[in-house]
C-alpha cells in the first residue's frame, strides 16, 4: 500500500474541506441568503451548534464527515459494494458512473426517490435553469446516495437533512475537484485492504495531533474536541494480531499444549515458559481446539 501517496492526499483534503466549508459557511450565514430563505431549520441548526461547540468545530466536523463519506464510497466502488460507481467513474469516463447513467435517464428508484429524481431530470435537461447544472445534479444524487446507505450503516452515513448538506464542497467534478484527488490516492490496489480506511483517517488528524502536542509542550491543557486527534490512532492489522497472539494465543497454548494452534500464528513469540511443540502431524490441523 503507498501511505505516502494516501498521507499526502489526506493533509491535503484536511485543509481544503476547512477551506470550502469555511467558505461555504459564509455565504449561507449573510443576512439575505438564499439558504436563510429555503432551509430556515438547517440554518437554525447549524447557528446553534455554532453557538454551543464554536465556529472551528463545527468546521472541522462538517470537513471531516465529507472527507470520511467520499473515502468510504470510493472504498466501496473500487470493491464493488455499490451498485454502480459513486465517485467513480465507469471505464475509460471521466464523470463518476452514477452522473454519467443520469445523463442517459438511468436513476435507480430504489437508491433516489421520484422527487429527487424529478429534480436532477429537470437539471440535466435544463428544465430547471442553474449555473452548474450537472454539478447540482451530481450533489443531489451523493446526498441520495448517502441517505440510502443510511438504512444499512448508520454508524458511517448519517442522514443528510441539515446543514452538512448546505456546506457540501462546490466543485466535485473538476480534474481539480476533492473527488479527483480521492480517486488518485485511493486507487484500486490501495482499497485491495479495509486498512487503507485506517490510514486515511490517521493522516487526516496528524496535522492536527502535531498542534496538540506542540500546545502540550506550552502546557497548554487539551480540550474535548481534541482528545481524538491526540489519542485515536490507527492500529495496522499486524500489531493487533501480534497483540492477540501474544496474550490470548500465549494462554491457549499454556493451557492446551497440544493445540497446533501456534502454526497459525505468524507473529507469536515463544518463551521459556511454553510447553514444548507436539510433533507435527501434517498441514496446519489445530488439535484439542
Amino acid at each position: 500500500m503507498d501511505t505516502s501517496r494516501l498521507k499526502r492526499f489526506a493533509q491535503y483534503a484536511r485543509r481544503y474541506l476547512r477551506e470550502q466549508v469555511t467558505t461555504k459557511l459564509g455565504v449561507v450565514l449573510a443576512e439575505n441568503s438564499a439558504a436563510r430563505r429555503e432551509n430556515t431549520e438547517a440554518i437554525h441548526k447549524l447557528t446553534e451548534n455554532i453557538e454551543v461547540s464554536g465556529k472551528e468545530q463545527v468546521i472541522e466536523q462538517v470537513a471531516y464527515t465529507w472527507f470520511n463519506r467520499f473515502c468510504a464510497l470510493r472504498f466501496m466502488d473500487s470493491n464493488r459494494y455499490t451498485s454502480i460507481g459513486v465517485i467513480s467513474p465507469a471505464e475509460g469516463q471521466f464523470q463518476p458512473e452514477i452522473l454519467a447513467e443520469a445523463k442517459m435517464g438511468h436513476i435507480d428508484e430504489d437508491m433516489v426517490s421520484a422527487q429527487i429524481q424529478g429534480q436532477i431530470f429537470d437539471l440535466l435537461s435544463g428544465t430547471a435553469p442553474s449555473p452548474d447544472a450537472q454539478g447540482e445534479a451530481y450533489r443531489l444524487l451523493i446526498v441520495a446516495v448517502c441517505n440510502y446507505y443510511y438504512e444499512v450503516m448508520r454508524y458511517l452515513f448519517e442522514r443528510i437533512d441539515d446543514y452538512t448538506e448546505l456546506l457540501m464542497p462546490d466543485d466535485l467534478l473538476s480534474g481539480n475537484s476533492i473527488l479527483a484527488y480521492t480517486r488518485e490516492a485511493m486507487t484500486p490496489e490501495n482499497c485491495q485492504s479495509v486498512e487503507v480506511i485506517g490510514w486515511l483517517y490517521q493522516f487526516y488528524i496528524s496535522e492536527k495531533k502535531d498542534e496538540v502536542f506542540a500546545a502540550l509542550k506550552k502546557n497548554k491543557k487539551i480540550t474535548s474536541e481534541n482528545i481524538p486527534a491526540a489519542t485515536q490512532l490507527f492500529t495496522p492489522n499486524w500489531i493487533v494480531r501480534y497483540l492477540v497472539e501474544n496474550s490470548l494465543g500465549r494462554l491457549w497454548m499454556l493451557n492446551r499444549p497440544q493445540s497446533r494452534l501456534f502454526e497459525q500464528m505468524d507473529y507469536y513469540i515463544k518463551s521459556e515458559d511454553d510447553p514444548p511443540n507436539p510433533p507435527s502431524k501434517g498441514g496446519s490441523l489445530i488439535k484439542n481446539t
